[in-house]
């Protein structure tokens, strides 16, 4: 039987007992309906799966108790860093998901011109929160142990000049100069995919995008909504370069 994976932030080591997030003990205690005893896999974002057991159950609380530690060999040897333009609700939401379970290492959301989001202070914060849980949630599903990061949103013009990029940068564009089947990647070196918001890129944003290296990338001649466009990039990408046979 396929045991339930639930991810935790915090650090595990065999042997240990640990208190479960408020989230992840409802789940199993409450939804699940597992009791003291009971198995499930747990990880952290470091790579492994470690077997666990719930060592009790209370009102407010359920801990575990944790096993052995496997690695887990998941990830694309493909790095790929998603520059996404914020999307609204539950389209940034499906992105990201997708993005997880198809293996990009890391997404960055970005404010651009057209940006038809706009989040500070309070709002931004629990936005972030949140997509990263989504992130999470997705790497539980998909059985990654190696959870992407996401930035913090920021402007375009900061993500630009952010040293992590990696060196190939590819902006999405019906009319770029790339495409796959001509392309040469070396995948060790990783690649950066820049996909506007629901508006799309302004003048100004591509302008800014060219500057700082980016090349354009035509996947076909039709052109895509913000929350297909990445996921069809890194798909391909995947099955060009990376682990998606």
């Amino acid at each position: 039987m396929r045991l339930t994976r639930v991810f935790v932030p915090d650090a595990l080591s065999p042997g240990a007992e640990i208190a479960l997030p408020d989230g992840a003990a409802a789940h199993l205690t409450r939804v699940l309906r597992l009791g003291v005893g009971d198995a499930c896999i747990v990880f952290n974002g470091d790579g492994h799966d470690y077997t666990a057991s719930i060592a009790a159950v209370g009102k407010r609380e359920a801990r575990l108790r944790i096993g052995e530690a496997t690695p887990v060999e998941r990830e694309s040897p493909l790095r790929l860093v998603l520059l996404q333009g914020v999307a609204k609700g539950e389209k940034m939401d499906l992105i990201l998901q997708k993005a997880t379970e198809l293996g990009v290492h890391a997404v960055v959301p970005v404010w651009s011109q057209r940006s038809d989001v706009k989040l500070d202070g309070d709002r931004a914060a629990k936005r972030l929160e949140h997509w990263r849980s989504v992130v999470a949630s997705a790497c539980e599903q998909c059985g990654r142990a190696v959870v992407p990061a996401v930035a913090a949103p920021v402007s375009l013009q900061s993500a630009l000049s952010a040293a992590e990029l990696p060196a190939t940068r590819l902006l999405l564009d019906p009319q770029g100069v790339h495409a796959l089947p001509s392309m040469s990647i070396d995948p060790a070196a990783g690649i950066a995919i820049a996909v506007g918001p629901e508006g799309g890129w302004s003048p100004l944003d591509r302008e800014q995008l060219r500057a700082a290296g980016f090349e354009g990338l035509r996947l076909g001649p039709r052109i895509l909504r913000t929350e297909t466009a990445g996921l069809a990039a890194i798909a391909a990408l995947q099955a060009r370069f990376g682990d998606l046979a």
